[in-house]
């Protein structure tokens, strides 16, 4: 069942930020991961959430989801990404349809 990592993202460090981005594809996608949202226009349609950039991953499994969090690859450009944001990031569950 596939899962998602869910990050909303308000950038405090410009061009620490873009050296987070540049190296953080080819760490998800060694471990299954895919863009599904990176950044873009948000609009708001009901409630009022306080949304920045809005980052959605696919994932195969939730265990390759926390994998990849909490590997050693991503540790680094995790640290990055703290150090140049502010943000809020969860992991959740998919949805797969009977068969």
């Amino acid at each position: 069942m596939p899962a998602y990592l869910i990050a909303n993202i308000q950038v405090t460090d410009a061009e620490a930020f873009e050296r987070y981005r540049a190296a953080v594809p080819p760490v998800i996608a060694a471990f299954g991961g895919r863009y599904l949202v990176r950044g873009g226009a948000v609009h708001a349609l009901e409630g009022a959430m306080d949304l920045a950039r809005l980052v959605i991953l696919e994932f195969p499994s939730l265990q390759a989801a926390r994998d990849f969090y909490d590997s050693a690859a991503y540790r680094p450009l995790l640290d990055l990404r703290l150090a140049s944001t502010r943000s809020e990031a969860v992991l959740v569950e998919g949805h797969a349809p009977p068969a």
